[in-house]
């Protein structure tokens, strides 16, 4: 049979200082460059994304790949009009060129806002399903943080998302959707469809399913499928887009309407149990270095701060300087942060040379309040044009290209500056400016969470700080308009009331 393939990739904090345009999909930045037809197969090939898993999966079957388009960009704002509506084009186009089909694969993130609709994959689902018409087979993976909408549940025949965080398991997904999907193709009827949101909101930093409670809670999925139950995913939530149906939800899918009912229904009201444990310490800037100093006077290992503010995998531009102020303030040694993007700066330290002192105002351009440049005289230690490959579990074979690159150091503090914005989660990109990570004192990584996946090995301890950014720790903090009325704004917080 013909199964046509495509995706479009985007997480959406609606409070984040840029939108995603269509030349960052032309781009990709941290992920594949927009490709259509076969260009799908190159460019995902070997790498961590739901698409490569699908992919080979379903090579090992007698059906036929028919390749569409796939796009995705670092997390930001809104998506634009522009992008959105070609991106969505070019994967219409090939699908009905290819007509007919006998089923759909999108590879999705689940937390698309655009400029012009609150829920980007709802729209593209029932796009992608007036094309095909109701009996075909479409189904989609979704990322952990997918904010699952009622039309996304309407128009596919399943939602499968990862599970874990940091997201190792992205490839899996897309081959645990192409198992699902060769059901499908096989006879497997359409199953039934439970959704249930759950009623508070859970901060990005509490969401690892390397720490509890949501490990224990991934750990049961797995255990509750079969008996009627053909999938089954817990998707804790983007906390940072402010439309209705943004928050945690249950997704079942079972052969009976009342099998698929009870076991979303017994997936909520566990995760509902576990509430209060979602709600975790986190440090001030200068607390979390004072800490992590104290800490390294007797570890052999880095102390690893999470600057889960200005996470770019969550919509900051890696640019602010509050760490980096805390850093010197503290008179920090054996200490790097990364990556501070700054394109500007990164040219002028290639002006000057290794070895040359440069005095400019480093970052803090992204207009977040309580934020600035960080003026001072830098000596560029190490330049680099950017391009490596990543070798840890979450980035494992990406080739990244970060443009111009320095690092810069003052005092005992070395800054990787970069002129494009990836989040900091993987040990080569330390290494490629010349700073071996299980070297230092002290790291600071802009990344909520994705980063625990290569560098918690390393680590003495790991402590998450918060610097002025604009993908706030605390979710009751940000300034929402639109959400569901009652939903909690964190674990056990104040509920949401429309003004």
């Amino acid at each position: 049979m013909r199964v046509a393939i495509g995706g479009f990739q985007h997480e959406t904090n609606t409070f984040a200082p840029s939108k995603a345009t269509f030349d960052d999909f032309l781009r990709g930045r941290s992920w594949p460059p927009l490709a259509q037809g076969d260009e799908i197969f190159e460019r995902s090939a070997g790498l961590n994304v739901p698409i490569a898993g699908f992919i080979e999966r379903m090579r090992k079957s007698t059906h036929q790949l028919v390749p569409t388009a796939w796009a995705g960009t670092s997390p930001s704002a809104h998506v634009t009009r522009d992008a959105f509506e070609r991106v969505t084009q070019m994967i219409l186009a090939r699908l009905r060129a290819a007509a007919p089909v006998d089923a759909v694969y999108l590879d999705l993130h689940g937390a698309m806002v655009t400029e012009h609709l609150d829920d980007g994959e709802g729209e593209l689902l029932a796009r992608v399903r007036d094309a095909v018409g109701p009996q075909i087979p479409v189904v989609a993976s979704l990322d952990l943080h997918a904010n699952v909408t009622r039309r996304m549940v309407e128009h596919a025949d399943a939602l499968i998302a990862y599970r874990t965080y940091p997201h190792v398991d992205m490839a899996e997904t897309g081959e645990r959707t192409a198992h699902f999907l060769l059901a499908r193709l096989d006879g497997l009827s359409r199953p039934h469809a439970a959704l249930r949101p759950l009623p508070f909101l859970i901060p990005l930093q509490t969401q690892s399913t390397m720490l509890e409670p949501a490990q224990s809670i991934y750990a049961q999925l797995s255990k509750l499928e079969g008996n009627g139950i053909d999938t089954l995913s817990f998707t804790p939530g983007f906390p940072a887009a402010d439309f209705p149906e943004c928050g945690p939800a249950a997704i079942a899918y079972g052969r009976s309407a009342a099998a698929a009912s009870q076991t979303a229904e017994a997936v909520r009201a566990m995760i509902e149990k576990l509430e209060g444990e979602f709600d975790t310490p986190v440090y001030t800037a200068e607390e979390g270095v004072r800490r992590a100093i104290a800490i390294a006077r007797n570890a052999t290992r880095p102390v690893i701060l999470a600057d889960t503010q200005d996470n770019p995998g969550a919509g900051g531009n890696s640019d602010t300087t509050g760490m980096l102020r805390a850093l010197v303030g503290a008179n920090a040694q054996r200490a790097s942060i990364g990556l501070i993007v700054d394109a500007e700066a990164a040219l002028a330290a290639h002006s000057v040379g290794v070895g040359g002192t440069i005095e400019l105002g480093l970052g803090g351009r992204s207009n977040i309040a309580g934020d600035a440049p960080f003026y001072t005289r830098f000596t560029v230690d190490q330049l680099s044009e950017g391009r490596f490959t990543c070798t840890g579990p979450f980035y494992r074979g990406v080739r990244m290209n970060l443009g111009p690159s320095a690092c810069l150091r003052i005092g005992g503090v070395r800054i990787v500056v970069a002129s494009d914005k990836p989040q900091m989660a993987d040990q080569e990109m330390y290494r490629f400016i010349g700073i071996e990570p299980a070297r230092e004192a002290v790291l600071v990584n802009k990344s909520s969470v994705h980063f625990r996946a290569d560098f918690a090995p390393i680590a003495q301890e790991i402590l998450v700080c918060k610097a002025p950014g604009p993908m706030l720790a605390d979710p009751s903090d940000f300034p929402w308009k639109n959400l569901t009325p009652g939903i909690r704004l964190k674990p056990n917080g104040r509920r949401f009331t429309p003004i």
